[in-house]
């Protein structure tokens, strides 16, 4: 079947949304909303609004584009709480990285030597992706390097700054030292097939959160690896996976590594508090998830 939907202009939008029955309080408002945002975007949020079976596009009687928008913006801080917990995160990941395998092999330049790594033809593949950030980046001490030294690559703890985070990732995966990896792992608490595995969710979550991607009830669709036993405080086996809640919880679990004085909990909170029309279940929050043992 091949897709036959015209471009519709916001005007014609806010008049089709009201003939489905969606109540639009300020349609100067709706309007520079479709047209600042647009439509495809905010009609995730519209749909939870609309009457079963959702396939006929009615929405429920009272239902409000106030209401969408209020979601909408919910969404919006939601990401910004993650993204913060993720920048403390990922800043920790790359120290922890670079620190522990450089101290361990006494070589700078580990990261571009083939002998670090356990798979030679996935060291090269990386190893193209660092050559394509070392030719589009403007980081000055880069540059610095180049103009000054006569080694191929720069050392390890300058190029972590500059590689993407899944790149880095691809990094550690490979490194041959199962010791070494074990080393980064039990830093954070974890053993590596663990932190490995939320890695993972970590980077789906972050390029979620810069392409400012609906995070508010969605389904995530990577299953997270769980330690055999904790060292730590973690959640009760209720909790599901699958919901931004379970995300928060490995967030949670590693900010209060490399940060144990973070405010997490509290801006939750508070965020969960400015928004109550939000329905948290729908997040995969249980019911007293403040006494969870990882949030009390």
């Amino acid at each position: 079947m091949r897709y036959k939907k015209q471009y519709s202009a916001p005007k014609e939008l806010v008049t089709l949304l009201m003939e489905r029955g969606l109540v639009i309080e300020e349609e100067e408002s709706a309007l520079q909303s479709l047209r600042s945002i647009g439509y495809y975007r905010l009609s995730a949020y519209l749909h939870p609004f609309l009457r079963i079976p959702k396939t006929e596009h009615v929405f429920k009687q009272g239902a409000t584009f106030g209401q969408a928008m209020r979601i909408y913006t919910f969404d919006r801080h939601l990401r910004l709480l993650i993204f913060d917990q993720i920048e403390r995160i990922e800043i920790a990941v790359r120290s922890a990285i670079v620190n522990i395998t450089s101290r361990d092999t006494r070589n700078p330049f580990w990261m571009t030597s083939v002998e670090t790594y356990a798979h030679a033809d996935k060291f090269q593949r990386t190893l193209q992706l660092i050559d394509k950030e070392l030719q589009t980046t403007r980081e000055d001490f880069i540059k610095h390097f180049k103009d000054t030294y006569t080694d191929p690559y720069p050392p390890s703890w300058m190029l972590a700054e500059i590689l993407p985070f899944g790149v880095l990732t691809r990094v550690y995966e490979n490194i041959a030292s199962n010791q070494i990896r074990k080393s980064i792992a039990r830093y954070f608490g974890l053993n590596v097939p663990v932190f490995t595995s939320w890695l993972t969710i970590i980077t789906v979550t972050r390029n979620a959160c810069c392409h400012h991607a609906r995070l508010w009830n969605r389904k995530l669709s990577i299953r997270a690896l769980l330690m055999n036993r904790w060292d730590a405080p973690w959640i009760s086996e209720s909790v599901q996976q699958g919901r931004i809640f379970f995300t928060l919880c490995i967030l949670k679990h590693l900010v209060d590594v490399v940060h144990p004085q973070n405010t997490l909990k509290k801006d939750l909170k508070y965020l969960l508090h400015t928004y109550p029309m939000i329905d948290v279940a729908v997040m995969g929050f249980p019911k007293n998830w403040e006494e969870e043992p990882l949030w009390k």
